[in-house]
């Protein structure tokens, strides 16, 4: 049956979710379907606006002065976002690579130049020669070459925004970070004689094999062409900084024209110089893999010498690495460079519409400034319109409001009306106020009569308690009270009051004393029942907190009690099974006792006839030797 009831349950939840898959189903159906009206409306009007475009374009615009270069060269190039954004993204991404290389030289340099203090001489034991002195002098200078690159690129990149031109003639910090790259290419070209000779000097050691000779060859080789290729670079990366620097001079130029550039690179020329580049980075990248290939067998081979240190084999390591990591990130920007040369080619064709005019400064200042004026009209035509009523919906209310004199006249006198309801009962707030100011009053002034009763019956009982004197007065209420004729006589006027409370009846007329201190009075009550109310309140707080734990521990305890209630069935259960067990195994246990006796005695009973027959078989034996010896006898006295 519980199956039952549970597939019965699973069945209607499927059937709801059914119901329900199906009404999406429908909705969805329409949505699409309201979709497609929608993006056939939308096609519709964009066929129609295309047609109008055309029709205005062919009609209106048929001025065109891009047939003459002369005129043409004036034109304002259009501003290309599309552009910038790659622009922008493609700096990024070289900043990345040639960060890694500075990272990679610096480690290159400052390795080497620890090799110079442990090898062909350790600097800690004896002094090394005055050329690896000089030369480690100046490798420990690499830092102020090698940093700036890092630094021109990361300011070139910043330079490049979404509101900018970015073109070899605008691009002015191209031109600090080849100035950048000259000194860097200088330092190559310092320390590279330096580093020659500390080579041959390696050489001359005295346990210098021919093998670690004709590796260090190999090195210096290898190191002429490391310099050689960038000086390459540096040659390449000045012609790409050389337009903007041409274009600088040429502005300042007295009776300079724009567009006119007569000793500008042509783009042809700047096409090849970035082809040229490209692979100029890819020789750099196959010759520091060669190096790195020297090096690593020359470490092998040192490690075979038997005076090698431990510090060596850690330098050479260290220089191992940073030559791999230098390997990897020129591998990088080589492709990098590769995969983006025709997009560092097209940039050079960002000039004047339909012309082959070279941009400069004075163009780009001028494309940005009308890109910030149309930009700013179409923001100013982009702005929402007031919010206007329709002229028909217009028409129709003035008719109506030049028509409704009676509904003025209806509306002026519900407004009198409202305002008269208004006084009212403003005036009726202000007689309850005074009401409430006068309860409050004469509440004060029953306390302090109350008080005052309570003093003048503990000091008539002569000082004693004031629980006693208030049961007195309890109990006598006609003490504290006065009789109409006695008012009469005192000279009680109309502002007595008389007042009734638990000790009884007092009749109490306001004085200068008790007005005056109705206003501390007042206070120390508020006081008093705050100081009680927030009492009350913390106690209620406690007390719910109390109730919510104790609910918490009670729920916690019915679900604990319901849990060993269900083991307690549980274990019941077991008992019953337990016993039942137990009774079963008794009852075998019994009849086995009784059938292993049963066994037993007819074992005994079954021994007993073999002793039986085993004595018969005995005496049978004994009588055939008996009657056997006899026979023998007789046959041998027979002889």
């Amino acid at each position: 049956m519980d199956t039952i009831e549970r597939l019965q349950s699973a069945q209607a939840r499927l059937e709801v979710k059914s119901q329900n898959l199906e009404r999406e189903s429908n909705e969805c159906r329409v949505q699409t379907e309201e979709c497609q009206q929608q993006l056939r409306k939308c096609q519709s009007e964009l066929n129609r606006q295309v047609k109008q475009s055309s029709c205005v374009i062919q009609e209106k615009v048929p001025f065109n002065d891009t047939k003459f270069s002369d005129y043409n060269s004036l034109n304002v190039p259009p501003h290309n976002k599309r552009h910038q954004l790659k622009a922008r993204d493609v700096a990024g991404q070289a900043l990345g690579f040639v960060q890694d290389i500075v990272v990679a030289l610096l480690n290159f340099h400052s390795y080497t130049e620890q090799r110079v203090h442990i090898y062909p001489l350790d600097s800690s034991i004896e002094p090394i020669s005055p050329l690896n002195q000089k030369f480690s002098q100046y490798l420990h200078e690499n830092a102020a070459y090698v940093r700036p690159l890092e630094e021109g690129l990361v300011q070139l990149h910043q330079s490049i925004t979404e509101d900018t031109v970015t073109v070899l003639e605008t691009v002015g910090k191209l031109k600090d970070f080849a100035d950048h790259f000259t000194s860097y290419t200088h330092f190559l070209q310092k320390i590279l004689p330096y580093q020659l000779k500390s080579l041959e000097e390696e050489c001359r050691a005295p346990l210098c094999t021919s093998s670690l000779i004709s590796k260090n060859q190999e090195l210096q080789s290898g190191m002429k062409r490391i310099t050689s290729v960038f000086d390459k670079l540096h040659s390449y990366i000045i012609l790409l900084a050389l337009p903007n620097s041409q274009s600088q001079s040429d502005v300042l130029r007295p009776g300079f024209e724009p567009g006119v550039r007569r000793d500008a690179m042509p783009q042809s020329s700047s096409s090849a110089v970035f082809t040229q580049l490209a692979a100029c980075l890819h020789t750099l990248h196959d010759t520091v893999k060669e190096l790195s290939k020297h090096y690593s067998q020359k470490a092998g081979l040192e490690q075979q010498l038997p005076t090698v240190t431990q510090k060596l084999c850690t330098t050479n390591e260290c220089l191992l690495a940073s030559l791999g990591m230098l390997t990897n990130s020129t591998d990088k920007i080589a492709t990098f460079f590769s995969n983006n040369l025709d997009f560092f080619t097209s940039s050079t064709c960002y000039g004047p519409r339909g012309g082959v005019g070279v941009l400069n400064p004075l163009q780009a200042e001028s494309m940005l400034g009308n890109k910030k004026k149309a930009s700013d009209y179409m923001r100013s035509i982009r702005k929402p319109r007031a919010e206007s009523v329709p002229y028909r919906e217009a028409l129709l209310n003035r008719r109506v409001l030049t028509s409704s004199t009676e509904s003025r006249q209806g509306l002026t006198q519900q407004v009198v009306a409202s305002q008269e309801k208004i006084a009212r009962l403003e005036q009726e707030k202000e007689h309850w106020l005074l009401e409430t100011q006068l309860g409050r009053v004469r509440l004060e002034k029953e306390s302090q009569r109350i008080q005052d009763l309570e003093t003048q019956l503990s000091s008539a009982l002569g000082g004693g308690s004031p629980a006693s004197a208030l049961s007195l007065g309890l109990g006598r209420p006609a003490l504290t009270s006065l009789d109409d004729g006695e008012l009469e006589e005192r000279g009680v006027g109309k502002d007595a009051m008389i007042c009734t409370s638990l000790v009884g009846m007092l009749t109490t007329t306001p004085t200068n004393e008790d007005v005056g201190d109705e206003e501390s009075r007042e206070q120390m009550i508020k006081t008093h029942y705050m100081a009680r109310v927030g009492e009350l309140t913390t106690q209620l707080q406690v007390s719910d907190s109390k109730a919510v734990n104790f609910h918490a521990e009670c729920r916690a305890l019915a679900k604990r009690l319901a849990l060993a209630e269900k083991s307690r069935e549980t274990l019941t259960e077991e008992v019953k099974l337990a016993n039942q067990n137990i009774t079963r195994l008794q009852d075998e246990l019994a009849t086995t006792k009784r059938s292993y006796k049963e066994q037993l005695s007819m074992m005994s009973d079954h021994l007993c006839s073999m002793n039986e027959t085993l004595s018969k078989q005995r005496e049978e034996i004994d009588i055939l030797k008996l009657s056997g010896k006899g026979n023998s006898k007789l046959l041998k006295k027979g002889r």
